[in-house]
């Protein structure tokens, strides 16, 4: 059992996200990868003392990434990944909000 202040790790601040705030009382954040929808909208209840309608999630896997450096006239290149996350997109009832 995840504890509520794990759930949810930061809000996701965008155009995107600040639009979906304004318009539709939509708000973004990102999750523990293995936090479900009713984790995630009980720690915003909780967290936020909103009624929350609606939780869509979306997995995003990581990205690899190459690196090139040069060293001594040579060309050392390094691969790696960035880390797998989770973000979720919170519905909330008719004149409730979060100041983000």
């Amino acid at each position: 059992m995840l504890d509520i202040n794990s759930i949810i790790l930061k809000p996701i601040l965008s155009e995107k996200s600040a639009m979906l705030g304004e318009v539709f009382k939509k708000y973004v954040f990102q999750v523990n990868k293995n936090a479900n929808k009713i984790q995630i909208k009980k720690a915003v209840e909780e967290k936020f003392d909103v009624k929350v309608t609606k939780v869509a999630t979306m997995n995003f896997n990581g990205k690899g990434k190459s690196v090139s450096v040069k060293s001594n006239g040579k060309v050392l290149r390094t691969y790696g990944n960035r880390s797998a996350w989770k973000k979720a997109v919170v519905s909330l009832a008719k004149g409730f909000s979060i100041d983000l």
